[in-house]
């Protein structure tokens, strides 16, 4: 099912819902002018079925890399970082976070690890399993960045620094490329994992037309689908629901809003938000008279199984490596 918005272009909602995604990139679409401690865990995810649409990744653009990976030789990191952006609309970027961290990119991979964040506890299980790489989707080094000047003297980063370095091994943060997907991959897990895929507009997937539930029921069922103890929210939970504005991980309080404004959702489901943005626009709403309830997932629940896509991307690019999702897990407790 397709929702149509009146008088709102198709590009200026992808720009406000995912700011990583071009224009020019939808095909079929002329948008050029367009803008813009240590616990031992080992959990592998089979998501095949969820996320089949990985074949949609697979790219005549890259003949020299298939044949590559049909060798069976050994993959360095570059390569396998290399066969990922050849995927990607665009290619490589001359700008991005989306850089070696750690490591040596000339480096014999002896396995491979997906997760959010490379965490202490996650290179743990890395060096447990006999993996030397890490592709994460966050950052290491605790700022967007990843910009260690400021924390050189800091006992915390010089031990995970001295780890990575002591067991050889590499950390690539996939964040930008993986976004610029069509449809984007992070996006996709987490809507596969919801089983919400079916119910995705085919052009702008962020925007979700449900059977309709109430927002307890979706609450509920998020909550389940994505192993979350408790989430937060503003609304009624009893107010019928249909239309979902889905926008994973951080996108910031204006193109939230904005992502509001335009969309007009019953409900705003996201990573995170900014208290004094987002939730006072909500709570707003609802004194004005209006139906918008806000459900904030957890940045990391929130964009989790994209990590989990790129294990099912790996498996099939380089079969004949060993490659493990590991999850971070939520940073915070609640009581």
């Amino acid at each position: 099912m397709i929702y149509r918005i009146q008088s709102v272009s198709l590009s200026s909602v992808i720009s406000i819902i995912n700011p990583n995604l071009k224009p020019t990139m939808l095909p079929g679409k002329d948008l050029a002018n367009d803008h813009n401690g240590y616990t031992r865990r080992k959990f592998i995810y089979n998501v095949s079925a969820a996320v089949g649409a990985g074949v949609l990744l697979s790219s005549p653009l890259f003949s020299k890399a298939v044949n590559f990976s049909q060798t069976g030789e050994t993959y360095t990191v570059q390569q396998i970082m290399d066969l990922f952006i050849k995927d990607v609309p665009g290619g490589a970027l001359t700008k991005t976070v989306d850089t070696l961290k750690a490591g040596n990119p000339d480096a014999k991979v002896t396995g491979i690890v997906t997760t959010m964040f490379a965490t202490i506890a996650v290179i743990r299980e890395a060096i447990d399993l006999g993996a030397n790489f890490i592709i994460a989707h966050e950052p290491t080094f605790y700022n967007h960045a990843d910009d260690t000047a400021w924390l050189q003297n800091d006992s915390v980063y010089r031990y995970k620094a001295d780890l990575l370095k002591q067991h050889n091994i590499a950390i690539w943060r996939n964040h930008d490329y993986i976004h610029r997907l069509v449809p984007d991959g992070v996006t996709k897990g987490v809507l596969a994992k919801l089983d919400w895929q079916k119910y995705a507009d085919t052009n702008v997937p962020n925007i979700v037309t449900l059977p309709k539930t109430t927002l307890k029921k979706l609450i509920m069922h998020a909550k389940s689908a994505l192993t979350i103890d408790k989430v937060r929210y503003i609304g009624d939970p009893s107010q019928k629901i249909t239309k979902v504005l889905f926008m994973p991980g951080a996108a910031g309080g204006q193109r939230q809003i904005e992502g509001v404004m335009k969309v007009r959702p019953d409900v705003l489901v996201c990573g995170e938000i900014q208290e004094w943005e987002t939730a006072e626009y909500v709570r707003d709403t609802l004194a004005k008279g209006d139906n918008l309830s806000l459900v904030t997932l957890g940045h990391i629940a929130s964009e989790e199984p994209g990590s989990e896509f790129m294990l099912n991307w790996l498996k099939e690019k380089v079969p004949g490596v060993k490659v493990t999702h590991v999850r971070s897990r939520n940073s915070l407790s609640f009581m």
